[in-house]
């Protein structure tokens, strides 16, 4: 047998990367969300300590995709056809990237949970004056309709249930403080997450729901409260 270079053993693992990229999306919005963390993490100031928590879990998670493509590219090419061991070979891998997703969730809050509680104190709760609110909102509605025009073709809408859960996440942002605050926006944010899963609605649609049900309820809440 050939012994390959450590060059070629290393282009060999990204293409492997580079394949799961392009062909498994879970992996795609894992790359993204872990870039977000890295650079919000970065933004905060985070501790070293912290960050390299940050990384381990991204990194947890990113492996975790990695195994579970390969358990699912493995268990088709010796079973092309359905069978029910097949099925929950596949889902115990997807079980696997679920928990490690979750460690990850676990993780984010430890470390974030104080800088939110800061930055809600001196954000969330300042009163911003109604004329920047309202030029924020259209800045926002702006920038979302000039990229939904890309779906105008299929005669796309806001996600309507995107909308309701922001909405009802910034009103308890409103009215409470703390934990609760982060569930709402966690939970409006798996609604969103839903919705593309579903294929029901794409990223402009959900994020334009977003938009629309989060203005929406400030503008609300700024007059009449």
């Amino acid at each position: 047998m050939k012994r390959r270079s450590i060059f070629m053993s290393f282009s060999d693992a990204l293409r492997g990367i580079v394949h799961v990229v392009r062909s498994e999306r879970n992996m795609r919005i894992h790359l993204l969300l872990g870039l977000l963390v890295v650079i919000f993490a970065a933004a905060l100031g985070v501790g070293r300590l912290e960050l390299v928590g940050l990384m381990l879990t991204i990194g947890l998670v990113l492996v975790a995709e990695l195994f579970n493509t390969v358990v699912e590219e493995v268990v088709d090419l010796i079973t092309p056809d359905y069978h029910p061991l097949a099925g929950t070979i596949k889902n115990i891998a997807a079980g696997a990237v679920l928990v490690a997703a979750c460690t990850a969730a676990a993780v984010g809050y430890l470390v974030f949970i104080d800088y939110l509680l800061r930055l809600d104190e001196l954000l969330w709760r300042s009163q911003l004056p109604l004329e920047y609110l309202v030029v924020l909102i259209l800045g926002a509605v702006i920038f979302t309709v000039l990229g939904w025009q890309a779906s105008a073709r299929r005669r796309g809408r806001p996600s309507l249930h995107t909308a309701v859960a922001f909405a009802l996440a910034v009103i308890i942002g409103e009215v409470s403080r703390g934990l609760p605050v982060v569930a709402g926006f966690a939970l409006a944010l798996l609604v969103g997450q839903s919705r593309l899963e579903g294929k029901m609605h794409n990223l402009w649609e959900v994020t334009a729901g977003a938009l629309l049900g989060s203005g929406l309820a400030l503008i609300f809440l700024r007059l009449f409260y």
